[in-house]
């Protein structure tokens, strides 16, 4: 698969995971000074990473979810627990890769997630 293929498959699965809204928000936002950005997350990000075969999106969303709970990476982990839903996740499952972070990342981590997720979810619900 070339770059361009790379970027097109990419592109598609940015939009199944993360919705047309956030991929025509962040197509909307890009400029000759992040334009490069853009292509590199849709070609490997997106176009690498999440079409591999290896692991289903669910947990690739559980995975995700608690990387960027362990770095405090909120944005990101708002953007991802919105992914999460739409791969399947339940708002309790969400809740259970968030307690395993307190138990490896700490308390302080999950705490912040945790307070992410909750609004997150209270959003997409109402």
């Amino acid at each position: 698969m070339d770059d361009r293929e790379r970027h097109e498959a990419g592109m598609t699965v940015r939009r199944q995971v993360l919705g047309d809204a956030h991929v025509d928000r962040a197509i909307a936002n890009t400029d000759e000074f992040t334009a490069d950005f853009q292509d590199f997350i849709s070609r490997y990000a997106w176009g690498e990473i999440w079409t591999r075969p290896g692991l289903d999106r669910r947990t690739r969303s559980c995975i995700t979810l608690a990387v960027l709970a362990t770095l405090g990476h909120d944005e990101e982990l708002a953007m991802h627990v919105r992914a999460a839903l739409r791969n399947g996740l339940t708002p309790e499952e969400v809740g259970e890769v968030l307690l395993q972070v307190g138990v490896y990342a700490g308390v302080p981590a999950a705490n912040r997630a945790f307070k992410v997720a909750q609004q997150t979810l209270r959003q997409e619900a109402g």
